[in-house]
């Protein structure tokens, strides 16, 4: 069996936008891939889809998307036989880390591989976006602008050097319901432009100043101790501090490695943190900073 990462990914800027046609709302986005990953395991078997899901009660039939990621790119390139598909979660599950999206583009990478199918970025781009919007960033990774549904992509260089502590409290917060809320009290958007521009520049100082997220004050409205992770961030010495997707997820951005591992440490007494680094490449691949991952799970 061969193994592949499924990186996870925060949003250091989200900016939702009109809702479309297609009843998907238009988003600008900064994304960044951080060194917290899913194993996914990849072996040929004579017939069908198997998945075994160790570390999350998930499903482990079409509702789990690294299955259904497996069979739409069997059934588009008609690969004869089936695989076996091992799933070790590590990405806490619906905290706004786009843990699924990752499990299901580290497939289509692994795939693409196992099978010697030689299938262009675009070519798996293509099914990534049929299985999910954030799907095409996993498989990409590092930094990049997001636009469309999240589809359209530009990359960016590589983040300043820096930790980005998750602080993941055991919340539910259904990304729908985030988009309803923010239509009944819409706001103006995060300046993706200018945290890109920031990014562009290496700036750490100017990217923490521009961090921001249009769900951040619906979301905190209703569930208040994202606030308070935010603002023991910052009392803690992040540069800055911010809601991933839809959350629950807080991260802060720290340029010193022993201020974030303090953090971590005091907020793993409350919620399950973990340190991570910026990770310059997409779902499947290991570049050589992406290697640890320090975690802190809550006091019992």
């Amino acid at each position: 069996m061969e193994f592949f990462p499924a990186w996870a990914k925060v949003n250091l800027g989200l900016a939702v936008r009109e809702k479309r046609p297609d009843g998907y709302h238009n988003v600008r986005m900064v994304m960044q891939t951080v060194s917290l990953a899913d194993r996914i395991g990849l072996e040929p078997q004579a017939e069908g889809i198997s998945l075994q899901v160790t570390g999350a009660a998930l499903p482990a039939g079409p509702e789990n998307l690294a299955w259904r990621a497996a069979h739409r790119l069997m059934a588009e390139y008609k690969i004869p036989g089936g695989v076996s598909i091992e799933l070790e979660k590590h990405i806490p599950v619906a905290a706004g880390l786009a843990g699924g999206s990752a499990d299901a583009a580290a497939v289509l990478y692994g795939l693409n591989r196992l099978f010697s199918l030689g299938l262009t970025e675009a070519e798996l781009g293509r099914l990534a976006l049929e299985l999910g919007s954030d799907v095409p960033f996993a498989l990409l990774g590092g930094t990049a602008l997001a636009e469309g549904r999240g589809e359209v992509l530009t990359p960016l260089p590589p983040l300043a050097p820096c930790y980005l502590v998750l602080a993941c409290p055991e919340l539910a917060v259904a990304t729908a319901w985030a988009y309803r809320a923010f239509d009944e009290r819409p706001e103006a958007g995060t300046d993706i432009a200018q945290l890109a521009a920031a990014v562009r520049c290496g700036d750490l100082q100017a990217v923490a100043a521009r961090l921001g997220n249009n769900f951040e004050s619906v979301v905190a409205a209703r569930y208040p101790v994202i606030t308070e992770l935010k603002e023991t961030f910052l009392a803690l010495g992040a540069l800055g501090a911010s809601l991933s997707g839809s959350g629950p997820t807080v991260f802060g951005l720290f340029a010193d490695r022993i201020q974030a591992e303090n953090a971590a440490r005091r907020l793993g007494k409350r919620v399950r943190t973990f340190v991570t680094l910026p990770v310059t490449a997409g779902a499947g691949t290991f570049p050589r900073e992406a290697v640890n991952v320090w975690c802190a799970s809550p006091s019992t």
